[in-house]
């Protein structure tokens, strides 16, 4: 036992939690016959197998159960440990690591940049994931903290909103529908929709507000990632819901024209989240709350510089809400309403 190495139980940690070589890889960026070479000689310094396959599946073993447990107090000592001396540096040094879902991706390397600017000493990890690896991740308790836009209900989480997080309705700025009021959502209904895959909290506060009007969406495809949904729609592919911030990265008024539609914008937040048991580290703490002071100026020059696009697309006041609406007094809703998504 004397010969394990730290990198050896990460590994092992990894593949252990997936139950996967090949997803261990993925996380680890490592090739498989790495992880596999490493687990073996693992096995090998304690003297019995750790895992056990059967048809296409892996398993633990009992000895395997009772490393992976090992692994993971040790793995929480040593964060634990880290956070310690994090706090007894300052803000002078430390590392924040942040799992954000894609469509948080247009936002938050601004805030980021800002943050680290403040305290150059910091080093920042930030994780672009889908929604499903997100929820992993944060059950799992391996980043400082999450921003999404639908936190989950299953774990005992805080979830601090800090941002709207309004939902349009876009199509091609040539679609006949482009300059109607009003449209109705059985008119939406028909149209091919360009949808997310599924567990996205966009897809569904969509699928929750269509259900509602005992309304299907007619699904043409389903993509991965809100970019390649819009370059779907500036190439004719169908119409979709994006959230507002997705618009904020390139001259998009030349191509996508936002449909005025009955019942939209959907309107929710984004949140940060960790969970509820988590200490926070000075450096999170010190994000956290940069995040709240920073993000209200940053929504207002958005919201300016989206004033100034394309007479083709709806009524300006459909991306702010009511034109007297106060972000900062909305962000006390409660987490999980039927609001939420991302």
């Amino acid at each position: 036992m004397k010969t394990l190495t730290l990198h050896q139980l990460q590994i092992f940690e990894v593949a252990a939690r997936h139950l996967s070589f090949t997803r261990a890889a993925e996380e680890l960026y490592l090739t498989q016959p790495t992880i596999s070479m490493q687990i073996k000689q693992l096995s090998k310094a304690v003297g019995l197998p750790l895992f056990e396959q059967v048809g296409k599946r892996l398993y633990l073993t009992e000895a395997g159960q009772a490393l992976y447990q090992t692994c993971q107090k040790i793995f929480e000592q040593l964060n634990q440990l880290e956070m310690t001396l994090a706090d007894l540096k300052g803000l002078k040094q430390g590392r924040l690591s942040i799992g954000v879902v894609t469509t948080a991706k247009y936002f938050i390397p601004r805030l980021l940049g800002a943050f680290c600017q403040q305290y150059p000493g910091i080093d920042v990890s930030l994780k672009v994931l889908n929604r499903q690896q997100v929820l992993e991740r944060l059950s799992n308790n391996m980043d400082d903290l999450y921003v999404m836009g639908m936190p989950p209900e299953d774990l005992d989480v805080v979830a601090q909103p800090f941002l709207e997080n309004p939902l349009v309705v876009m199509a091609p700025i040539h679609h006949p529908l482009v300059g109607q009021k009003q449209i109705p959502l059985a008119r939406i209904a028909q149209e091919p929709f360009l949808a997310r895959e599924p567990g996205s909290g966009t897809r569904m506060a969509v699928e929750r507000l269509f259900d509602k009007h005992n309304l299907k969406l007619n699904i043409r495809m389903e993509i991965g990632s809100s970019e390649a949904i819009r370059q779907g729609i500036i190439g004719g592919l169908g119409i979709s819901v994006l959230s507002q911030h997705v618009l904020a990265l390139g001259e998009w008024q030349q191509h996508l024209a936002i449909l005025d539609v009955e019942e939209f914008p959907i309107q929710g937040f984004w949140y940060l989240v960790y969970l509820r048991s988590k200490r926070l580290s000075l450096v999170a703490k010190a994000f956290a709350d940069f995040l709240l002071s920073q993000v209200s100026q940053m929504e207002l020059d958005f919201l300016a510089k989206e004033q100034h696009r394309s007479p083709l697309n709806s009524n300006p006041d459909q991306l702010s809400g009511r034109e007297d609406e106060k972000h900062l007094p909305a962000l006390a809703a409660a987490p999980g309403g039927p609001g939420n998504h991302g």
